[in-house]
């Protein structure tokens, strides 16, 4: 962390995060395509419920999110035993978080899937494919802070091992579900569901083992004020993107649903493919988040401003090369999930190549913010955070839906994110002077202890 190469280490951790995500994005449109061919009801049913996957996993990265960079600046700082309280209180505060979810979701099944989106048409599939999500809700949780904890203390390999595996086996687990054994969308979330929890005791082995560098004990549960504090405060930037995510997903689901299943269907499918290139984003910034971060608590500004330049010439110019790509093959990649509706194909394959523009863009804000998060500038990563699907998105939903039906859904997040290069540039300038000034300070420390 403090010695190698930046771009070394950085790729070191990044790639490892960076498979873990794009298995996890393909086991989430694994989903998708195999149900694709029950209908387009059931397509829709499926996009309506990745807002219950939101949900679940917003209560584990909030605590995830946050624990993961304060840990990071603990272990730089050498403070191991107070990392470890980190991880025990957020692990059992986020299973918490997920088995309310469970219950609340169970009793309030119907109501719920039509908060999120359902249509008349695509309700009985909605509750087929929740019913078990839900189960699997307080381990889905849990299961996002061990593996952004594990990354933190460097060990991102298991963690995309334990998240892979998973993802892989979902694939596996869902023809035999939805065809071989005709379960059809009640398959498919049974697949899900195992998928997770196997995920789940791959990442708990070395906690129990004790071949991790930190440890989950009851016993170091800790309600601190200060520790829930640092956890919060940078963690409540994910939650507030991730709460926000959901409610512009049930805003584009009840738009998209008034207008037909087959828009619902198409904006849900698209979302879902640029999974792919936002995971690969995400994970390498998941894998700078903490070598900045421990630089931090080293005092190594020098590496943090390294860092996070390498971290922007890295991601501009991959998601601009991986944007062209998906752009290209909107077409075929869209017909993979209707062979037979003609207006999904149209409103999936526009929605596709408008984000693969405007990908550039979030990448570097993903940068900036996950740059802000790591340092424990939480007001910025919130403002950040709530800018993609909160500011800089509502004010455009609704008019853009108005003037130009489905083709204005399916353009709304693009725009969106062309606009949050406005915040973002502001808050960048200001964190490369608070880098320059903590450098300016500490050479001067240095020069007087000298």
């Amino acid at each position: 962390m403090l010695t190698d190469p930046i771009p070394k280490v950085t790729l070191e951790m990044a790639v490892p995060t960076i498979i873990a995500f794009l298995i996890t994005s393909i086991y989430n449109l694994a989903d998708t395509y195999f149900v694709s061919s029950l209908g387009t009801n059931a397509t829709a049913a499926v996009s309506v419920n990745a807002s219950l996957d939101q949900i679940i996993m917003m209560g584990g990265s909030v605590f995830a999110i946050g624990a993961a960079s304060y840990i990071s600046r603990l272990l730089g700082a050498r403070k191991k035993e107070q990392a470890i309280e980190v991880l025990s209180t957020v692990w059992f505060i986020a299973f918490t978080f997920g088995m309310l979810i469970f219950l609340f979701g169970t009793v309030f099944m119907r109501p719920m899937v039509r908060v999120l989106g359902a249509t008349d048409t695509c309700e009985t599939y909605a509750v087929q494919y929740a019913t078990y999500v839900l189960l699997v809700a307080p381990i889905m949780a849990s299961s996002f802070v061990m593996n952004q904890c594990l990354r933190a203390e460097g060990s991102a390999l298991y963690s995309m091992i334990g998240m892979g595996f998973g993802g892989v086996l979902n694939c596996f687990l869902d023809p035999i579900f939805i065809f071989k054994l005709g379960l059809g969308v009640t398959g498919a979330s049974m697949a899900t569901a195992i998928s997770k929890l196997v995920s789940f005791l791959i990442l708990i082995v070395p906690y129990l083992r004790g071949s991790s560098m930190l440890s989950i004990s009851i016993r170091k549960f800790r309600l601190e004020g200060k520790m829930l504090y640092e956890v919060i405060s940078v963690g409540s930037s994910s939650l507030l993107r991730n709460g926000l995510a959901v409610i512009s997903a049930i805003v584009l689901n009840h738009i998209a649903g008034g207008i037909s299943d087959s828009v619902l269907a198409g904006i849900g499918v698209s979302n879902r493919i640029m999974m792919f290139p936002f995971g690969i984003i995400l994970g390498f910034g998941s894998g700078y988040q903490p070598v900045a971060g421990f630089n931090w608590g080293a005092e190594r500004y020098d590496r943090v401003r390294e860092c996070y330049r390498f971290a922007c010439r890295f991601s501009i110019i991959g998601s601009a090369v991986m944007g062209l790509l998906i752009a290209l093959l909107a077409v075929p990649i869209i017909h993979l999930f209707s062979a037979v509706d003609p207006h999904m194909q149209q409103i999936g394959a526009l929605c596709i190549r408008l984000q693969c523009i405007a990908l550039p863009v979030h990448a570097w804000v993903a940068m900036v913010n996950m740059l802000c998060a790591s340092l424990g500038y939480a007001g910025y990563a919130v403002i950040l955070a709530t800018a993609r699907q909160g500011s800089c998105f509502f004010p455009l939903v609704y008019p853009l839906a108005w003037l130009f039906g489905g083709k204005g859904v399916a353009g709304t997040q693009a725009a969106a994110d062309l606009l949050t290069v406005i915040p973002a540039l502001v808050i960048i300038k200001r964190m490369l002077r608070i880098i320059d000034e903590k450098e300016a300070a500490a050479q001067k420390a240095e020069g007087i202890a000298g």
